[in-house]
């Protein structure tokens, strides 16, 4: 029997490359399992391509779709595709709403993958964002109401998969964070960042508004593989949305005391201020912390705790 393909869009990304390393790393996916994903702005580093030498990139715009024949052509048609290419930061897609939209709404990926019938899964990363932010632990099936361009490009791009494919997965994530990359990823990623104001010793501000529910990337991977392989197994029609999220609603304030009660850092150095004391060029939703009953339900996965996460994370920074 052949092996089930996979394709990773945006696999030199943050999510991508924990992806990658996860299935890679994992024996059963090694022998069960054909690996390729696409990069798009740069080539795919020398260190995520000798840490996962079995999985073939392929350079891929999703813009136009240039590049996606290629895979159907060389690597076949896949079983599973996840989606995790994005234009995801608010300003930029605030700047250029044009290009967010083009990006974020996977048109070309969606079309490719619908002429291949009704055999392959699509795995479609969205965002919180999509909520408008006006109350606690947003619920799947709460109206969808986002306040920027980046959240309405992530709900027209919900609405393409869901009209569109015959099987899917979206998975709307939050912040997500955790160890960092194979190779590491040019954005600044929330914890390190934090860890490294706090050991400077300078007062730093942090909003004290605006909650999220903050995702483990090792759990966000999780979950990823629970579908792949349930679906692989089984085969049946899936029409999923789950809100992916970790158990605690934290504000910014929050999540830097977690850090520094982590490092042993004084609480003092954080600066509770309100977000309206920053321009950020963005309208920001101001609690888009998530219910995930759902998500636990469904996949048997109980997301780690934040404060648990964030000594993980230190501990992996440690020991790289």
């Amino acid at each position: 029997m052949r092996k089930k393909r996979v394709v990773i869009v945006g696999g030199t990304g943050y999510l991508g490359q924990h992806l990658l390393q996860s299935f890679a790393d994992d024996p059963v996916s090694n022998s069960t399992l054909s690996l390729a994903f696409t990069h798009h702005s740069v080539p795919p580093p020398h260190a995520l391509l000798n840490a996962v030498p079995h999985a073939l990139p392929f350079h891929v715009d999703l813009r136009t779709g240039d590049g996606l024949s290629a895979i159907s052509d060389a690597f076949g048609e896949p079983d599973v595709v996840i989606n995790c290419a994005a234009l995801s930061v608010p300003r930029v897609c605030e700047l250029d709403p044009e290009a967010a939209m083009s990006v974020n709404v996977p048109t070309s990926l969606v079309k490719w993958l619908s002429s291949f019938g009704e055999d392959s899964l699509l795995i479609h990363l969205s965002t919180d964002q999509v909520y408008e932010g006006t109350k606690s632990f947003y619920k799947e099936e709460d109206e969808a109401v986002p306040v920027n361009v980046y959240g309405k490009s992530k709900v027209e791009a919900e609405r393409f998969v869901s009209k569109n494919c015959q099987n899917f997965a979206i998975l709307r994530s939050s912040i997500i964070y955790g160890p960092q990359t194979i190779s590491p990823v040019p954005k600044s990623l929330p914890i390190q960042w934090m860890d490294g104001v706090l050991a400077k010793g300078e007062t730093m501000n942090f909003f004290n508004d605006e909650f999220r529910c903050p995702v483990f990337v090792k759990d966000l991977v999780s979950i990823v593989q629970f579908s792949t392989n349930q679906w692989i197994a089984e085969g049946k029609r899936v029409q999923l949305l789950l809100n992916v999220g970790g158990p605690d609603r934290v504000s910014r304030v929050q999540m830097a005391e977690a850090v520094a009660r982590a490092r042993g850092y004084s609480t003092s150095l954080i600066k509770s201020v309100p977000s309206s004391s920053v321009d950020r060029g963005v309208k920001s939703p101001s609690d888009i912390s998530m219910h995930i009953a759902k998500l636990i339900q469904t996949t048997g996965i109980s997301p780690t705790p934040y404060a648990e996460g964030v000594k993980l994370t230190l501990e992996a920074k440690a020991s790289s």
